[in-house]
């Protein structure tokens, strides 16, 4: 059963802000590991960086400790 993806939460919306504005932004990752770049896509459970080398990763979304704009 697919469910439809739900733009009214406060947290999706958050990202598609960060993906419409091209934002630079660090992950922190629960093994503690650190990735920036930019966020490309999101869906039910994962998002899609793309770093300062153009290497894209997916990364599941249970994965992520923090999130947050680069300063």
């Amino acid at each position: 059963m697919i469910t439809e993806f739900d733009t009214s939460l406060p947290s999706i919306r958050q990202v598609q802000s960060l993906i419409k504005e091209a934002a630079p932004v660090e992950l922190k990752l629960l093994t503690g590991d650190m990735i920036t770049g930019r966020i490309l896509w999101q869906d039910h459970n994962c998002l899609s960086i793309i770093d300062e080398n153009s290497q894209q990763t997916t990364i599941w979304k249970q994965a992520i400790a923090l999130m947050k704009p680069k300063a």
